[in-house]
């Protein structure tokens, strides 16, 4: 498939998430390039077009309202691939045999007591089948993900995700989500992948930590020398105006950045992708895949 559009979202399920997740929407260059333009320019795919926070365009920062709008923001949009920051499955492990996909969907839909007490029975039900707290999915250790998908750190993401975004996406006509959804590609307007931003910098080989600062305030010299660099590294795949690094320096949590690395990672990981392969794979289908 050719995108018109890519969309790179980092996620959050906190409860003021429209704060924290950001959207960067990049297009890939068109028509002839400069004669005059450099090597690098030469071989970029893309280029930064937009860069918000999802409050900004929600006109909240309330998580179910935000996540409301980011569900529409997604099902209206065209000729588009979106990779969002947050585990798209759970281990097969925790379930019967042969479960599929969907029906990982169901029991969050059927879930009443929120997302820190769904991890407590993900590490539950993992004692009392594998004798140990926690079993990461096949593509956490293929992509060198730093959480397995219920860790405490990243629970609230993977509960939310999956249940208030790809929940009402998931029979959406026109939507895609891989690699659960590859029978509807072809007819597909929009695809939707799980993307991880630290796996994206480990395969360029770029810095992975220390460029996220939460508490706000200026950033420290560490912070704004390492984001400084995987700007730097990811020069040749995206251009990035000035406007667009300046938001990128200035927001403290990183999120900002987050969301133009999804949309790097997923664009080139889903071109060089053995789609087929994924599609046949025993455990992708039924727990997910990163696209990073």
């Amino acid at each position: 498939m050719k995108f018109k559009h890519i969309y790179g979202v980092d996620f959050s399920g906190a409860k003021n998430a429209g704060d924290a997740i950001w959207i960067a929407h990049a297009q890939p260059f068109s028509g002839d390039r400069s004669t005059s333009a450099s090597s690098v320019e030469a071989r970029r795919a893309l280029k930064l077009v937009g860069l918000q926070s999802l409050s900004s365009s929600a006109g909240t920062s309330e998580r179910e309202p935000a996540l409301e709008h980011l569900v529409k923001l997604i099902a209206q949009s065209q000729d588009a691939l979106w990779a969002l920051d947050f585990p798209f499955g759970l281990p097969i492990e925790l379930f019967d045999q042969g479960i599929a996909w969907s029906t990982q969907l169901e029991v969050l839909r059927g879930w009443n007591s929120g997302a820190y007490d769904f991890g407590i029975w993900c590490v539950e039900r993992t004692r009392k089948l594998l004798n140990r707290m926690h079993v990461r999915r096949t593509t956490d250790v293929d992509a060198k993900t730093p959480f397995d998908c219920y860790h405490y750190r990243i629970v609230y993401q993977m509960f939310h995700g999956m249940r208030d975004v790809l929940l009402p996406l998931a029979r959406h006509r026109g939507t895609a989500i891989l690699p659960f959804g590859y029978r509807k590609l072809d007819r597909a307007q929009r695809v939707m992948v799980e993307a991880c931003p630290s796996s994206t910098l480990k395969r360029l080989s770029a810095p992975h930590q220390n460029y996220k600062q939460p508490a706000g305030g200026p950033l420290t010299s560490i912070r704004r020398r390492t984001r400084r660099k995987i700007l730097e590294l990811i020069q040749p795949y995206i251009e990035i105006s000035e406007q667009h690094r300046r938001i990128i320096m200035r927001n403290g949590g990183g999120d900002a950045l987050d969301a133009v690395i999804a949309a790097v990672g997923a664009q080139q990981s889903f071109a060089a992708a053995d789609h087929e392969a994924i599609a046949a794979h025993a455990r992708y289908p039924r727990e997910g895949r990163l696209y990073a």
